[in-house]
């Protein structure tokens, strides 16, 4: 799963996982844009043709699913897990969606473009990302001829994708930078880099319990290893100015942050109703609290994990029926309860 780190990963206090996604449009059709429901479904039978073939590729087990008869509820539980965007539920054509079975790597058919491959790895693993999607990419580059310009690279239907098609993304956890209120001053400053800031679900969405997405602008005249190098050296240094507003936070303000932290155990353990903003920023607090050395718990825990299961659909999918807005505050709370280990010590 896209929240399990390596034990070796140095900085999985700050990254949480990495993203690379590849842009592909097959040179036979028109683009998604001008696809009419006949052509729209011949690109899904098109590529699930590669796969139907292919049951299992780099040591995974992939499903073919028909978008037609997953439910509301079920795309949007995906769309919460980043397995799909939100883009692709909005799709007016008909969809496919490919997924391996632990939804480390998924290929979205007729999104806003043919193809969106992408894969996703815990931690900072960009290098690992970016090698699982060029073995899907290859796969399917063997059966099916896509749209590429010896001149501008791969064909896309956003021109920002033009070239490589590649965007590359950290989802990084910086609660100190927003605290002190230093992110703006990175946010203004990472453009100049040709990177850029999300939400927690992307382009348009907004941030949750201190997490943004980092990822690059351009991708027309820099090499794939180019984006991957520049994004690695940027968020490295976002890396090293969170650690050291950590720092600082705890040598000024020691005993603010621990209640801070210890407040936000105590209200997760016993709260009776949870908002989804309230329960991020609570998540969140015991996060930075576990890095600090703060908090230390009796066994293994993933709070990136629960941050994703706790957002509304997989709050339904886990309960097995449909939801209102008060209920799913109760069973917010309730899953949060029965999810959150004890401390070793107090």
């Amino acid at each position: 799963m896209i929240w399990q780190t390596s034990a070796n990963d140095p900085d999985s206090d700050v990254v949480l996982s990495s993203r690379i996604r590849l842009a592909r449009n097959l040179k036979k059709y028109s683009f998604p844009s001008k696809l009419d429901t006949l052509e729209a479904n011949n690109v899904i039978q098109a590529v699930n043709d590669v796969f139907s073939k292919t049951s299992s590729t780099s040591d995974r087990v992939f499903d073919i699913k028909n978008m037609d008869t997953v439910t509301p509820v079920d795309k949007i539980a995906m769309m919460e897990r980043h397995v799909i965007s939100p883009n692709f539920i909005r799709s007016s054509i008909p969809t496919g969606l490919i997924v391996s079975k632990d939804e480390t790597l998924s290929i979205m058919i007729n999104e806003e473009d043919h193809l969106r491959i992408q894969s996703i790895a815990g931690g900072r693993n960009l290098q690992l990302s970016f090698d699982n999607a060029n073995k899907i990419d290859d796969l399917i580059e063997e059966k099916l001829e896509y749209a590429y310009n010896e001149k501008l690279g791969y064909l896309t239907t956003c021109l920002t994708n033009v070239g490589t098609g590649m965007r590359a993304s950290y989802m990084v956890h910086v609660p100190a930078l927003e605290t002190t209120g230093q992110l703006q001053f990175i946010l203004e400053a990472i453009g100049k880099f040709g990177l850029t800031v999300r939400g927690i679900y992307g382009e348009g969405t907004k941030a949750q319990g201190s997490l943004f997405q980092i990822s690059n602008q351009i991708t027309l005249g820099h090499s794939e290893k180019e984006i991957i190098d520049n994004l690695n050296s940027v968020t490295t240094q976002i890396v090293d100015q969170e650690r050291l507003m950590r720092t600082k936070l705890l040598k000024e303000k020691k005993i603010t942050i621990e209640d801070a932290v210890y407040r936000s155990y105590g209200v997760l353990s016993h709260a009776r109703t949870l908002t989804s903003d309230e329960a991020m920023t609570l998540l969140s607090d015991i996060k930075l609290g576990c890095a600090l050395g703060i908090l230390e718990f009796e066994e293994k825990f993933h709070i990136y994990e629960l941050m994703m299961l706790i957002q509304p659909a997989n709050l339904q999918k886990a309960a097995g029926k449909e939801l209102d807005g008060t209920s799913r505050d109760i069973e917010r709370a309730a899953y949060i309860r029965q999810s959150l280990p004890k401390l070793k010590s107090l």
